[in-house]
């Protein structure tokens, strides 16, 4: 690493010790980018790089709110407004425990250039709390969420930031966020993606990360001359992400054979099909059961409760072509990555952000293994909230095929530009450093142009 990125990451280290998952994410980053510094001079003569690693904005704020029992419980809340060099602040709020400001810092750093890549007019943030929506009725996340919106609201706007779902926020959430901000604000505006269609959401929306997967995994196998037809898959988690990028892939003729969350790991051998996936939809979604339940249901299926202390994923060790990670981030580690390459997986497609840690990485890539990384390859949820704010700002609602077919001109569009950043400035088939490049020049040129702000 060049002495002047070098000094950028440890400033990095030094100002946010304690922050792991932002330290990695810039890790990778700059890894990628540091084969720029010596082509692209203006680089360093404007601190970009410097500037990039750090947010615009940091809001932190406090959630009270009262249970069913009438008793007030307290949450902290976060936003993160990473960078605005492309257009208004663009990302989720995630809900979960495990909700700190590294990792929202290392969700929005990714977002910035994630959103780059879409080619729409979008900045990148992320935020979200450490509430934990599991088990909590629907009047508990309603009043979470209308104390969420009270000093949210006042931080975002159809111009200046627009939040969307991520984990824990579905559209139960975005609805009673969306309504309360109407309610303080008096306006009906495009404050928010991931709207019921029925009040100016997008057709497509919650399945969009999930088929952008699937149609940008596609587009690189189909450089190689392979395919997804008849070909068995490995996906883990069984949120909106995993259910939609199995049901792509049954459309493209290939065989689901796992399934996980934060209990355990479903195996299916003889392989998830549409009815098989309809029920987990039914399972996660409306009765929010857990996944063991369907080795209950499917005698064939096999369940493996999840062992804190052991050191790979079973769901990395059955034997499979494609392997498409959609729980959390480094849900595949070095022990893993070793598995699935012994087991000849030919691509990992990443819909979480960040699910392989950095030396799984390099094991991975190493084993010619296709690696499509996050930032690209789950591009598509952001896309269509990019294509949801277009349509709120014109008032109109677009069909499901029309807004599908959008999805699909964009994520062949990512590949396109990442597989021509790799070729042009790293090796072929270094998608990672393809779309860390591709996202920065985009990001980079568009500070420099507006300059020291």
């Amino acid at each position: 690493m060049h002495d002047a990125t070098q000094r950028v990451m440890d400033r990095v280290i030094q100002l946010d010790p304690n922050q792991p998952e932002f330290i990695q994410a810039v890790t990778s980053f700059l890894g990628s980018v540091d084969k720029l510094v010596e082509d692209i001079p203006q680089i360093l003569y404007h601190k970009v790089l410097d500037r990039m690693v750090e947010p615009e904005r940091v809001i932190m704020f406090r959630i009270p709110w009262f249970d069913d029992d009438g008793l007030l419980q307290l949450n902290r809340g976060f936003r993160i407004q990473m960078n605005s060099a492309l257009g208004p602040y663009k990302g989720g709020m995630r809900l979960h425990p495990s909700v700190n400001l590294s990792i929202l810092k290392f969700l929005a750093f990714e977002q910035t250039f994630k959103n780059s890549l879409t080619g729409l007019s979008l900045g990148g943030g992320k935020g979200g709390s450490d509430f934990n929506p599991k088990g909590k009725s629907d009047g508990e996340v309603m009043r979470f969420c209308q104390s969420l919106m009270l000093e949210l609201g006042r931080h975002i706007g159809e111009d200046t930031d627009v939040p969307a779902g991520d984990i824990g926020v579905g559209g139960r959430e975005i609805g009673y966020m969306y309504g309360q901000y109407k309610r303080i604000h008096n306006k009906s505006v495009g404050i928010l993606t991931g709207k019921g269609p029925s009040f100016g959401g997008s057709y497509i929306r919650p399945e969009a990360t999930g088929y952008g997967l699937v149609y940008l995994s596609a587009a690189m196998l189909g450089a190689e001359g392979k395919s997804l037809d008849g070909k068995s898959c490995l996906i883990s988690g069984s949120g909106n992400v995993a259910q939609y990028t199995a049901e792509k892939l049954l459309k493209m003729g290939s065989k689901v054979l796992t399934m996980s969350d934060s209990s355990g790991v479903l195996i299916d051998p003889s392989g998830i099909d549409a009815d098989k996936l309809a029920y987990i939809k039914t399972l996660k979604n409306v009765r929010r059961g857990r996944i063991a339940e369907y080795a209950q249901k499917y005698k064939g299926a096999t369940y493996i409760p999840h062992n804190g202390s052991a050191s790979t994923n079973p769901i990395w060790e059955v034997k499979a072509d494609y392997a498409f990670p959609c729980a959390t981030q480094n849900e595949i580690n070095a022990e893993d990555a070793k598995n699935l390459v012994a087991n000849k997986i030919q691509l990992v497609g990443e819909g979480a952000n960040m699910p392989t840690t950095l030396q799984a990485e390099e094991i991975l890539m190493e084993g010619g293994v296709l690696l499509a990384p996050g930032k690209a390859s789950n591009a598509g949820g952001v896309a269509v909230s990019g294509l949801e704010m277009a349509q709120n700002s014109q008032r109109m609602q677009w069909s499901p095929e029309q807004v599908d077919a959008q999805l699909l001109t964009i994520m062949k569009n990512i590949y396109s530009n990442i597989s021509q950043a790799a070729d042009k400035y790293s090796t072929k088939n270094n998608f990672v450093d393809g779309a860390n490049i591709a996202g920065f020049l985009k990001v980079s040129d568009a500070m420099i142009a507006q300059g020291y702000v």
